[in-house]
């Protein structure tokens, strides 16, 4: 049964006229009686009968009206949950970014666009490099953040927007006691070459910068938690990478830059394809923001 042609019917059975029926549904008044007419055929039963007075409904006319009733009602109730659903939805925004950044800008974006939106709430999730790119491309966040190293080819995701927003410079920490603790300018990475090392479990590109320097390192830890990992070099258990972004966090480590050469990364963020939440342009400008600022200060 074609549930347009019953709501129809409903309301033509209503109004008892088809000429108020069409004014009601904005339609014409022959397209308001062809609709009836089919479904009166699709039934196969008379559902009105003509008379002087009006039209009056057959006993499946009213039997039909009742269920028409229950159809209208639950479409309207449908209608009433998903604009509610809609309505909440707009105010909460699903953010999946690396952990580097949940540590240390996002936080400061976020209390920015909080300042715009106060009701908006952001579910944030840390992303691992190796699952950002399915979970993002799934619609599991409708802004995403994330990272690739800068000598490689830039990194484009099936139609999503990328949206570039600064380098991060990997330095090295060292435990305070370290002979080069006390170093001035950029040392060579050579220079860690007999030196324990603490490495990301998923930044193989940092290895490869041990590589490049002339040494594969003698890894005695790995790690991707920026807390375990100053605590390793701070109690003088090796040395290790350390992200310009969480330099503020890494007290009682002794950090130097290295050369020959530097290692960066791109951080970027991510709009999905297609449909977008409609505060998703908000949360990249104040990334963009936060973004400038801490170029600015480096």
């Amino acid at each position: 049964m074609d549930p347009r042609r019953l709501l129809t019917f409903r309301t033509v059975a209503r109004e008892r006229s088809f000429s108020r029926a069409a004014e009601t549904l904005s339609l014409s008044q022959p397209s308001v009686s062809h609709q009836v007419a089919l479904l009166e055929t699709e039934i196969g039963v008379r559902l009105l009968d003509r008379e002087r007075g009006g039209l009056r409904l057959t006993h499946a006319g009213e039997v039909l009206l009742e269920h028409a009733d229950h159809v209208a009602w639950r479409l309207q109730l449908a209608d009433t949950q998903i604009t509610d659903l809609a309505e909440e939805r707009r105010d909460q925004m699903r953010l999946g970014s690396f952990p580097t950044a949940l540590a240390s800008f996002v936080p400061s974006a976020i209390a920015r666009l909080r300042l715009a939106h106060r009701d908006l709430r952001i579910l944030l999730s840390d992303v691992t490099a190796n699952t950002l790119e399915p979970r993002f491309l799934s619609g599991e966040f409708d802004v995403a953040v994330g990272y690739q190293d800068a000598t490689t080819e830039r990194r484009e995701f099936q139609g999503a927007q990328r949206i570039d927003l600064f380098q991060d410079t990997f330095l090295v920490g060292l435990p305070p006691e370290h002979r080069l603790a006390g170093a001035s300018g950029p040392v060579s990475l050579a220079k860690f070459a007999k030196d324990d090392w603490i490495v990301p479990s998923t930044e193989g590109f940092l290895i490869q910068a041990c590589r490049d320097a002339g040494f594969d390192p003698r890894i005695v830890a790995t790690t991707s938690d920026p807390l375990a990992t100053r605590g390793l070099i701070a109690r003088g258990l090796g040395v290790g990478w350390v992200p310009s972004l969480l330099i503020e966090e890494y007290s009682g480590v002794a950090i130097r830059p290295v050369k020959d050469p530097m290692r960066r990364r791109d951080i970027y963020a991510l709009l999905p394809p297609g449909d977008r939440h409609p505060l998703a342009k908000h949360v990249i400008d104040a990334l963009i923001e936060t973004a400038a600022e801490l170029n600015a200060a480096a």
